[in-house]
């Protein structure tokens, strides 16, 4: 297992795996590097790595939890690339991570070859809004990932028909942590907390001048055909924005695809290929 510190002390961990040309790839907001588990078999010939943000997964619970922010988030991730002393790379961000990615944009443009946004965009739908405050932050109430498992797959099956228990078995552990007294959360939940102060002391933000930074930067969409938080009106309208802008919709999915499809694996490789 590898870790670095940040420059505001928090022990964050990292893995960073196979050689070639490196993929950053940032998770979700509830999520850890294991989001990107079913990616890796797709990916041997790059050098891929993945971070645990602050409070999420093996890395430090931050008692500010108000540093539970994409801007924060960023800065650690450029914070990970000085470490490995690598000067540029492919971002691929999930979600929160996409944002993050775009933020990254507007401060660091000089450090992404490509970036590839994975079910997210500058405007963030109020019904996929609505559906992550009702689990953020809230402790599972099941016993064992079998549970979980059986119960998430009757929950996502509008959105991802057809996905098999197994993947659904495999996505709780990744998400959860087995305890004597059940399932836990693998993030810190204070992270709630953040995201309502935040958005009790800020405006909504207007994110299209972040996706705007991208312009000069080869950059592909994924999203999910059946997602609640891209629309496909939000993204017509960013490829009317980003001349250069490639995307898939991926069918069967919703928020988000699990990056192991045949059309997001060809998506990525497109960015690649262009970087």
């Amino acid at each position: 297992m590898a870790y670095f510190t940040t420059s505001d002390g928090k022990r964050l961990f990292y893995e960073d795996s196979g050689t070639g040309h490196p993929l950053l790839c940032l998770a979700g907001l509830t999520r850890n590097s294991r989001d990107f588990s079913y990616l890796v078999p797709h990916m041997t010939d790059l050098r891929m790595i993945t971070m645990d943000y602050r409070g999420r997964g093996k890395s430090d619970f931050d008692a500010e939890y108000m540093n539970y922010n994409i801007l924060r988030e960023g800065q650690d991730a450029i914070e990970l690339l000085n470490h490995l002393g690598l000067e540029k790379v492919t971002l691929l961000g999930t979600s929160r991570g996409g944002l993050i990615a775009m933020a990254l944009a507007m401060s660091h443009p000089e450090r992404q070859a490509g970036v590839v946004l994975n079910d997210v965009g500058p405007v963030i739908e109020p019904g996929g809004i609505a559906k992550i405050m009702d689990y953020v932050g809230i402790s599972p109430v099941f016993q064992t990932y079998d549970e979980a498992a059986q119960v998430m797959s009757a929950m996502m099956e509008p959105q991802f028909p057809g996905v098999s228990l197994d993947i659904w078995r495999q996505q709780v552990e990744n998400q959860y942590i087995q305890t004597d007294t059940g399932l836990d959360l693998r993030y810190d939940p204070a992270l709630r907390q953040a995201l309502i102060e935040q958005a009790a002391v800020m405006p909504t933000p207007d994110l299209w001048p972040l996706f705007d930074a991208l312009r000069d930067i080869p950059t592909g969409v994924i999203r999910g055909a059946n997602s609640d938080l891209l629309s496909a009106a939000t993204l017509r309208n960013m490829h009317s924005r980003h001349a250069e802008l490639v995307s898939t919709e991926v069918p069967n999915r919703g928020h988000v695809p699990f990056l192991n499809e045949p059309q997001s694996i060809d998506l990525i490789r497109k960015i690649l290929d262009a970087t």
